[in-house]
């Protein structure tokens, strides 16, 4: 039996080589579709005008400062969560369609279809971030403390993205279809905004408050925000994850890892038997 199992090493590296072809498969299907690449990447640009300019003038920047500067990281937050929506969408559509059943029978490494999605879901968010890093400039935004914090705040962006569309993973094998994973798109969208990536949180009733200071969209524009030198810097008597957002940050990534790739990577097998 020993013999016939190949080395650690030899299945990892199989993995991997396969997880990169599907890469390829994800991005090659983006090509041929292009209508859904154009509208990932509208929709950075229409978030930065809509939220900058038409409700920019009515919100009032704690400590004071130009509110598209205090709005473009939670912006990128909100571009960063929507790994959980891309990735549940496209697993859900290729196990109803019957595309992992096709990909069962060929020979190659079984879990290297949940490694291809995450990895080019992570290729595609960075094309995303690129697009509104350059809408953002455009706008009058721009990072104050220099190269390194600025590269350590998107750094946290992409762990965290990526941690994130392992949650889409499993949601969306979870899903019975892809009309049921459609249906669940909305309700993501509370989740981003019951958060400090447009408003301040200080405003909000103490228990919406509190879900809000612990919503991991908080830490990462909370981080984002201390790392860039944008306005909106939490100091005083806050909750804790706002008063250390970097940590929190790197704490829900791993949290998230540790958790939800064992349960996607055993949702994928259960679900070819």
């Amino acid at each position: 039996m020993t013999a016939l199992t190949p080395p650690l090493g030899h299945r990892l590296r199989w993995t991997f080589a396969d997880g990169l072809t599907l890469v390829g498969r994800e991005l090659g299907r983006l090509r041929q579709n292009p209508g859904e690449l154009v509208a990932a990447l509208i929709f950075p640009v229409i978030m930065v005008v809509l939220f900058g300019y038409v409700f920019g003038s009515a919100i009032q920047v704690p400590g004071g400062g130009d509110y598209r500067e205090y709005l473009m990281p939670g912006l990128f937050s909100m571009v960063t969560f929507s790994a959980v929506m891309a990735v549940m969408t496209r697993m859900a559509t290729d196990a109803s369609r019957g595309v992992m059943d096709r990909f069962r029978s060929m020979p190659m490494a079984r879990l290297a279809v949940p490694f291809g999605q995450t990895g080019a879901d992570s290729l595609v968010g960075l094309l995303m971030l690129a697009i509104m890093v350059g809408a953002g400039l455009l706008v009058g935004w721009q990072p104050h403390h220099g190269l390194i914090p600025t590269a350590q705040a998107f750094l946290l962006m992409i762990v965290l993205r990526y941690a994130l569309s392992w949650v889409g993973v499993y949601v969306g094998l979870a899903v019975k279809n892809e009309q049921v994973a459609d249906a669940m798109v909305p309700l993501f969208l509370p989740f981003t905004m019951l958060s400090n990536a447009f408003v301040p949180t200080g405003g909000m009733p103490g228990w919406l408050r509190f879900l809000a200071d612990w919503n991991p969209v908080s830490a990462l524009t909370a981080a984002t925000r201390e790392l860039f030198g944008n306005p909106g810097v939490t100091s005083g008597d806050v909750a804790w994850p706002l008063a250390h957002p970097v940590t929190v940050v790197l704490l829900w990534s791993a949290a998230l890892l540790l958790v939800f790739v064992p349960l996607s990577l055993r949702a994928y097998k259960r679900r070819g038997r």
